[in-house]
């Protein structure tokens, strides 16, 4: 019996260790198989989110599972819109819950492919697009690969023949024969704003389409009156009326509210005006009439504002003719000896820096002189002669024994008392007292006619009437001891000391000054008519201009080279102004031609009086600023950024400024 026990213990012992080993084998096996089905599920969900999540909302760091993808897909209809608007106020761009992400889950974002970036999209290929290293094969067979990257390498070798400059012209000829084409195009249902108020962007779009409707709403409303379509002109006009006065809402948001609505109404009428009273010939011809309409209105407006802007930079302001007045009784009220200038041992004394100035401006001139004497580095080598008319006399000379301008000489004189300027001497005194030449100055119709554009009024400027003007071709007969003399012009500023320009060699010229021509501009040819022989036989057009304002004359050459009876010979020949207009320029150029010393640009800067874009620090190293043109700096229309330099050299605490109100 021993031995068969052991045998039985020993099957007994097999058995027993087989159902122990065997079956949790088998059971690990089966579960392993049920974890890797499960985890390969899960893998290709994950993945396919992924896919959708990349292109929507470009790589969003957040791990969203299935369920809350599905929540947001719906979350858009489930809220109202409140509910929306309380979560994009209270939720970043890129939380789960923002209108932004929700926004940018149901758009695709396009991105250029380029050298260097591994991970960008190509435009436009929709799911599964991706080539960058890490995602290139993600749903994506090789064929399909290839076949895309033909695709983009044939848009992009398109996109560089689009930007080849001949197909740029050829584009650019292919519109403009296609604008030419308009008139003779075949009729149809053409109108520019039946769906164009969908499609503009922003507020300021919409301005501009409203514009383009109300110009055509005024053609078709003429049209439509021409047809007795009265209906259609009615409902025009009645739109006309109601965006003029939409054009007066404050609220900004009401207005852009009832703007939208009202061109969409328009777009609606004009799309049915077109096809009522569509005629290409019809309309050009309206928008023909209209456009002459407006550049007639436009070409009167401006004659009248160049006659406006004469007037007012003629006109004297009130408080300098207050104190020219108070001036003029206080000197007239002076006793005889207390009229005398001191040191009048100067005014011959050829050593000495002498100047020139022939104004009726008395507040200018002493701009003039006390700019000239501040900036001076010894006062008392300067000399000013200042030449006036008989109604400034008074009051310039008074100005000047009140305020002495240091150590500096003042002689004040008036041209009326210049017994040698007469009609039998000087030309232009005969024309200037000649009744043609008066009735071209004060016709008092010359705003309204057709004659008197802005072109021709700016040679109307009545200061060409005054003798003070012309004085200056007369220097050597009323300073005829003098050898050297610098003439300014009284709307200049000094700003540095000017006793080098004496001495300058002039090389034999009679006249120095600072050029004015550019590549194009300021030659002979814009100041006189070369159509006559006497110009065109005798002068350079491409000659270089100079400027008037600042120059230092040699009178021993101007007396050698006959300068005076120059220009007498030459003013007698423009009797008729056919060889130049009118003003001192013109005849300057003539009588000072190929006599005339370059100065260095430093010396003389002009444009004050009308270019607003003058560098400041231009006007810093500038010696003399010339306010010439209209906006002097003493009247109100002044350039305001220049003012101060002019202004600076006023003592506004003067009992006479201050009591004249000067610029308040």
């Amino acid at each position: 019996m021993f031995p068969k026990a052991r045998r039985f213990q020993r099957r007994f012992t097999f058995r027993d260790l087989f159902h122990r080993c065997l079956i949790p084998v088998i059971i690990g096996f089966l579960s392993s198989l049920v974890f890797a089905a499960f985890l390969t599920g899960y893998l290709l969900h994950t993945r396919s989110s992924f896919d959708k999540d990349t292109i929507g909302n470009n790589f969003i760091d957040k791990d969203l599972n299935w369920r809350e993808y599905e929540a947001l897909q719906s979350v858009g209809s489930i809220f109202s819109k409140e509910v929306l608007g309380v979560l994009n106020a209270t939720t970043s761009n890129l939380d789960p819950l923002s209108l932004e992400y929700l926004r940018k889950k149901n758009s695709v974002e396009s991105y250029v492919s380029s050298e260097g970036n591994e991970d960008q999209m190509v435009p436009g290929f929709g799911h599964g697009t991706w080539i960058g290293k890490r995602f290139q094969m993600l749903n994506d067979t090789t064929e399909m690969l290839s076949e895309r990257s033909l695709r983009e390498e044939r848009r992009v070798k398109r996109a560089n023949e689009l930007m080849n400059d001949d197909t740029i012209k050829k584009f650019e000829k292919a519109a403009i024969a296609r604008s030419r084409s308009v008139d003779s195009a075949a009729l149809g249902n053409y109108t520019i704003w039946k769906n164009e108020y969908r499609k503009g962007k922003t507020f300021e779009d919409m301005l501009h389409l409203m514009q383009e409707q109300i110009i055509m709403a005024r053609v078709y409303s003429g049209l439509s009156k021409m047809t007795n379509n009265l209906v259609l002109h009615q409902e025009l006009e009645t739109l006309l009326m109601k965006l003029a006065s939409e054009e007066e809402l404050t609220d900004i948001d009401q207005q852009q509210s009832r703007l939208l609505d009202t061109v969409r109404d328009m777009g609606k009428i004009l799309a049915r005006a077109s096809e009522q009273l569509y005629g290409c010939k019809l309309v050009t011809n309206m928008l023909r009439a209209m456009l002459q309409t407006a550049e007639d209105e436009l070409e009167y407006t401006q004659t009248y504002i160049t006659f406006l802007t004469q007037l007012a930079s003629k006109s004297l302001p009130d408080a300098i003719h207050c104190l020219t007045m108070r001036l003029n009784l206080e000197y007239y009220l002076l006793p005889l000896p207390m009229r005398n200038f001191p040191r009048k041992e100067n005014l011959e004394n050829t050593k000495l820096y002498h100047y020139a100035i022939f104004s009726d401006n008395v507040l200018a001139t002493s701009v003039v002189v006390n700019s000239t004497v501040m900036n001076a580095k010894d006062s008392s080598r300067h000399v000013f002669h200042l030449v006036t008319d008989k109604l400034n006399f008074g009051a310039m000379s008074m100005w000047f024994l009140l305020n002495p301008p240091g150590e500096a000489t003042i002689h004040v004189q008036r041209f009326e008392d210049f017994s040698w300027l007469n009609a039998s001497y000087s030309p232009v005194m005969r024309q200037l007292e000649s009744a043609s030449m008066k009735k071209f100055y004060f016709k008092t119709e010359r705003s309204e006619s057709v004659e008197s554009g802005s072109e021709s009024l700016k040679y109307r400027y009545p200061k060409y009437m005054s003798m003070l003007n012309h004085l200056r071709f007369y220097i050597p007969k009323i300073f005829p001891k003098l050898e050297k003399i610098l003439f300014l012009d009284d709307d200049v500023v000094v700003q540095k000391d000017l006793a080098p320009l004496w001495s300058i060699n002039l090389k034999g010229k009679v006249n120095g000054a600072v050029e004015t021509c550019g590549v194009t501009f300021h030659r002979l040819d814009t100041y006189l008519n070369f159509s006559d022989e006497h110009i065109s036989e005798n002068f350079d057009p491409k000659f270089c201009a100079w400027a008037y304002g600042m120059n230092i004359f040699d009178l021993k050459e101007w007396k050698k080279n006959n300068i005076t009876e120059t220009y007498h010979f030459w003013q007698d020949l423009n009797e008729n102004r056919t060889l130049w207009k009118l003003g001192t320029l013109p005849p300057g150029l003539i009588t000072f031609y190929k006599l005339t010393l370059a100065l260095e640009s430093k010396w003389h800067l002009l444009g004050l009086g009308y270019d607003k874009g003058i560098d400041a620090r231009k006007i810093e190293k500038s010696g003399v600023i010339h306010f010439n043109g209209h906006m002097k700096p003493w009247t109100e229309m002044g350039i305001a950024k220049y003012q101060p330099y002019w202004t600076k050299y006023i003592n506004f605490d003067h009992p006479y400024i201050f009591s004249c109100k000067l610029f308040e």
